[in-house]
């Protein structure tokens, strides 16, 4: 009876101790976009595709600056910079920020790959946090472009 009692001890022990373990597996990206959490930007930087989408289609609504840092379509309105990867498209972003008052309301995004493999926003986004743009939004295309935005109908350039 010892040993059975032992035995269970033991094997409910072991799978106490493991629940945490199972826990910090989550595969990257599932259910949380800042799937890092030593990404240079915080979630308070992500703003949802909708949100963008319900500014765009608000004809009162002031827009922000939008800047498609990607390979990807253009939003409506958004600037193309190119891939913030490439250092001369990332100088000619910094470029296109000269002037540009330091809490004005600014979109990046790429669109084309999830945020764990997309080598242009993390140039771009650190690049607004280094310059002191306080304002500054990435917008959370955490699949792509085109599902999480074209597919949901949302305003293309023309």
């Amino acid at each position: 009876m010892k040993t059975v009692t032992l035995t269970s001890f033991i094997i409910t022990l072991l799978l106490i101790l493991s629940v945490p373990a199972l826990q910090a597996q989550s595969v990257p990206g599932a259910g949380n976009p800042s799937w890092k959490t030593n990404e240079p930007w915080k979630n308070n930087q992500l703003m949802q595709p909708s949100t963008l989408a319900a500014i765009l289609n608000n004809p009162k609504a002031k827009k922000p600056l939008i800047f498609n840092i990607g390979v990807v379509e253009n939003i409506k309105g958004a600037q193309n910079i190119g891939a913030a990867s490439v250092q001369k498209n990332l100088i000619a972003f910094k470029t296109a920020l000269r002037g540009v008052p330091k809490n004005a309301a600014i979109v990046v995004y790429c669109g084309c790959c999830p945020f764990n493999k997309c080598p242009n926003i993390r140039p771009a986004i650190t690049a607004l946090n280094e310059l002191g743009y306080n304002n500054a939004k990435l917008l959370n295309l955490a699949t792509n472009i085109k599902v999480d935005w074209i597919n949901k109908g949302y305003p293309l350039a023309k």
